[in-house]
């Protein structure tokens, strides 16, 4: 397999319902998104899955996130990982767009859902 590097504007860009994301990893053991949400993303709500860790990285804004019966506010530099079985969901909180990477590992077919 070889390697994958992107430079600032790289990875497959995908617009979904006015939201723009970009796709940078997709291998078996890991997938990556950069995520974009506006001002009015009402959120992911409160789910889990079996298969796969789902983490976050804020990049940009300010979002609240739900770990299992616990809420926090994150903004840029924030981490947050949801292991495998763990309730979990976000918002944008901040004023402006809200912008993270998200990782999936294993690979989850995240970024095709996105397509």
């Amino acid at each position: 397999m070889a390697g994958i590097a992107h430079g600032p504007d790289g990875g497959e860009h995908v617009q979904r319902e006015a939201r723009h994301h970009r796709i940078l990893c997709e291998i078996d053991a890991l997938e990556v998104v950069e995520l974009r949400f506006g001002p009015d993303f009402e959120g992911v709500d409160p789910h889990m899955h079996r298969g796969h860790a789902d983490c976050f990285f804020v990049l940009e804004g300010e979002a609240e996130f739900t770990l299992d019966d616990e809420t926090h506010r994150f903004g840029r530099g924030s981490f947050v990982a949801a292991p495998i079985g763990t309730v979990h969901g976000f918002r944008n909180v901040g004023p402006g767009e809200l912008r993270m990477l998200n990782l999936s590992a294993p690979n989850a077919g995240f970024a095709e859902s996105l397509r």
